[in-house]
């Protein structure tokens, strides 16, 4: 850097941030105006004049309110677009742009090179001049897609070529350049070094200024239906997947906002660890949930299998398991509830006041009298139909029981007065009808009209109607949520009559394995508990017999930690969300719940897609920790050669053994004063939440906080965490706890050992009492340092 080119730079820096300050104080005065505007119109309802003696007058007093109600909103938009336009501003007053590239058209003749400043979001000033652009412009992405020479980049209107001659990249501090340096490269390993050399926080921080090539490909993609991200741990996959939520918005301004695109997390305590990215590019946060909430919120009256459960589930028949999460499963689910078209269906009485109104036999004769042309559901919205009509046949019936004449004798005034100024509505109709007129009446200031009865007989039947038609309605609600169906005794059924849809000796399953089974299956029903397996079977059995078509304004789906998942969850998800594009991501090196049947995951997941729209991105340079951490943790693996460890030093990862547990614990508080000392925040990751508990109770008067919980927040300083909770998470320093022959000697805990040890940044201990883990003995010893303690 010479000292011409930094003072060159920093005027143009110096010019930028005098702009951005003068559109600064032109944005605070405007929402100034906009709240004196505001608090104006609001005092506007002063001039409203209520009239309700005429139809005309409520016709005028109702385009009043509507007129006033426009204004507010006008200035309400106006002073939020200014609010917003400040918060952008004010972030880029700090840190304006981090980039430079300069470039030529080859088909502007004699132009010469443009000169562009890439940041977090762009700045042109009155004039129109563009001193800064979105990093997510097109013509941005040259600084992220190759180095210097002819680079092509896609934009609206097709692929554009541009000569590069210069890329110059900034950190820039107070508004003064810290360091400038021009690279050949994307992105220049002195900047992704820094980056990476920092200390880890509670938050995930955005990597706009060390995007990658192969991570730009991720970011803006647009054309593939399913965007497939195999990545090692560390890759920067998540991190490219936030900014590619912020591209989409940024690329379809006005067509798609933050409530059309849903993130499926590994947990809780992940989605809190990533709610900063987007706000921090100035987009909202996308919708984000785990599978087990999107699940347990459909079934609230069952106990769904929590991720703690899942984990540590001591009983498991894993044949068993991989046959209910296969294609041929969902499959064999979509067969069977064809199959109820012909017969099949289990229903329930419609009852009312104890007894049967509607009976089942009468149900299912309805279902069925319509002909095989029919789908599931037509058939049942036919059903639905015909039931109302013969809940509505059941007022005039219901009137002259005796009930009736005991509800009308016990009506106090009040009742009497609401339901005789009430109007009429009949069963099954839209309910909002008769509470919105009233609701309206209400807000016009207009007072409900006196009923005058010729007689008394009048005056009964119209009370025993009002009486009736209320007290059916919650069976006119049942009918219309299909509650007439008895979906569990139906599962259930399915369950039975599988066989019949599957070879069970496919999966290896025997017919004595799979009657045990569905005993247990059917215990935990009478307690009102299911697996996330079984819970998925139950959704969408339900979905295909009473028709839903899932989510149709959902654009864009994202499935993080995609490994552990089963390839009929993707298929039922694909089902729920029809109209969205799917980004899903994932290290099947990972897969602590899928274990070896995450190898196929890919090929079964593509294959619900048409081939030309499915696009596979592989990551293989891992950036998160060191290279001695890396070189260590890859050599777990069976498969690990393909990872490759980004070229920054650090120390070799430490095994220490004690004699026993007394000396392991001390070890770990040793451990954990060495990393207070070096300011490194510590996660003691345990295999187990009881090991986590165990362990913090053995810690107590440590300044360590156990995360027990999904639903915790990320604490700062010491953590103790069980494995699955830790998935996703980064930490300066890691320990793993108990990594000796008695916890971690199973070969199908390669990929949990490989996981945990993989979170660390800049340091890993490992620490245990007795033997020496033979997955850790079987690295090369060059590759960690042993200690006994």
């Amino acid at each position: 850097m010479s000292n011409e080119q930094l003072i060159t730079e920093q005027a143009y820096l110096n010019q930028t941030l005098g702009k951005i300050n003068e559109s600064l104080d032109i944005t605070k005065e405007e929402i100034k105006k906009s709240k004196g505007s505001l608090a104006d119109a609001a005092s506007g309802w002063d001039d409203v004049r209520v009239k309700t003696s005429t139809y005309s007058g409520i016709v005028e007093t109702a385009m009043s309110v509507r007129q006033q109600q426009q204004a507010i909103a006008e200035r309400e938009s106006a002073k939020s677009r200014a609010e917003v336009r400040f918060q952008t501003l004010s972030k880029q007053a700090g840190k304006p742009y981090f980039a430079r590239i300069d470039f030529t058209d080859p088909q502007d003749d004699g132009q010469g090179p443009e000169s562009i400043y890439i940041g977090l979001a762009s700045y042109s000033d009155e004039e129109g001049k563009f001193w800064v652009y979105d990093w997510r412009t097109p013509v941005a992405s040259i600084y992220y897609d190759g180095g210097l020479g002819q680079v092509d980049y896609l934009t609206p209107v097709g692929p554009q070529r541009a000569d590069v001659s210069l890329k110059r990249q900034f950190e820039i501090e107070g508004g003064d350049i810290v360091t400038l340096f021009d690279t050949e490269e994307a992105i220049g390993d002195a900047m992704l070094l820094n980056a990476l050399s920092g200390e880890s926080s509670t938050k995930m921080k955005s990597i706009v200024t060390t995007i990658q090539k192969e991570q730009n490909k991720i970011i803006r993609n647009t054309d593939a239906d399913l965007l497939f991200v195999q990545g090692a741990a560390g890759s920067g996959k998540t991190a490219a997947i936030m900014q590619r939520v912020a591209y989409l918005l940024y690329r379809y301004r006005g067509k798609l906002n933050s409530g059309q695109v849903v993130m499926f997390s590994p947990n809780q305590l992940f989605n809190d660890y990533v709610d900063q990215v987007l706000p921090e590019l100035g987009e909202q946060n996308l919708v984000q949930l785990t599978f087990f909430q999107y699940a347990s919120r459909r079934l609230p009256r069952f106990a769904v299998q929590t991720l703690a459960e899942r984990f540590e589930q001591t009983v498991s028949n894993e044949k068993i398991d991989r046959m209910l999460g296969s294609l041929e499963m969902f499959k064999a689910t979509q067969k069977y509830a064809q199959s109820l078209n012909q017969k099949g269906l289990h229903a329930r009485n419609l009852n009312f006041r104890g007894e049967p109104l509607i009976t089942r036999e009468k149900i299912l004769d309805i279902y069925y009298q319509y002909n095989e042309n029919y789908k599931l559901s037509q058939r049942l919205e036919a059903t639905q139909d015909t039931l109302l009509r013969s809940l509505r046949a059941q007022v005039g019936v219901q009137m002259k029981k005796d009930w009736v004449e005991l509800a009308i004798e016990n009506l106090s005034k009040e009742e009497y007065d609401e339901m005789v100024g009430a109007g009429s509505t009949r069963i099954g109709d839209d309910e909002e009808g008769d509470a919105g007129a009233a609701t309206r009446r209400h807000q016009l200031g207009a007072q409900p009209q006196e009923r005058e009865f010729k007689s008394d007989k009048q005056e009964r039947n119209f009370l025993a109607k009002k009486i009736v038609t209320q007290a059916l309605r919650p069976l006119a609600k049942k009918i219309r949520r299909s509650g007439f169906i008895n979906i569990n005794a139906q599962y259930v059924d399915f369950l039975k009559v599988l066989p019949n849809f599957m070879n069970l000796a496919d999966f290896g399953v025997s017919d004595a394995e799979w009657t045990e089974y569905l005993q247990q299956v059917i215990a935990d029903f009478k307690d009102h508990k299911l697996t996330l397996a079984n819970t998925t079977i139950y959704l969408y059995l339900y979905d295909l017999i009473t028709g839903k078509h899932g989510q149709r304004d959902i654009r864009y789906l994202f499935i993080d930690e995609i490994q552990d998942y089963t390839p009929y969850q993707l298929a039922f998800l694909k089902f729920s969300f029809p109209n969205a594009k799917f980004t899903v991501l994932g290290d099947l090196n990972q897969a602590i719940f899928t274990q070896d049947w995450a190898n196929s995951l890919e090929e079964d997941f593509a294959s619900l897609f048409a081939p030309e729209k499915v696009e596979m991105i592989e990551l293989t340079q891992t950036y998160r920790s060191t290279e001695q951490i890396t070189n260590f943790s890859k050599e777990l693996l069976e498969n690990g050669k393909t990872i490759e460890a980004f070229n920054r030093d650090g120390e070799l990862p430490v095994l220490k053994l004690a004699k026993d547990e007394a000396g392991a614990l001390q070890a770990v508080k040793d451990q954990l004063q060495e990393n207070a000392i070096d300011q490194e925040q510590t996660a003691i990751i345990t295999q187990t939440l009881e090991a986590a508990q165990d362990l913090a109770a053995n810690l107590d008067g440590e300044d360590v906080t156990l995360i027990h919980s999904e639903n915790q927040r990320l604490a700062p300083g010491a953590v103790i965490i069980p494995s699955y909770l830790a998935k996703g998470l980064e930490f300066d320093a890691v320990v793993i706890w108990q990594a000796d022959a008695d916890h971690y000697s199973a070969q199908d805990q390669q990929r949990l050992l490989y996981t945990v040890a993989s979170r660390a940044m800049h340091r890993l201990t490992m620490i245990g009492a007795g033997e020496i883990s033979p997955l850790i003995q079987a690295v090369h010893q060059s590759l960690y340092a042993r200690e006994e303690v």
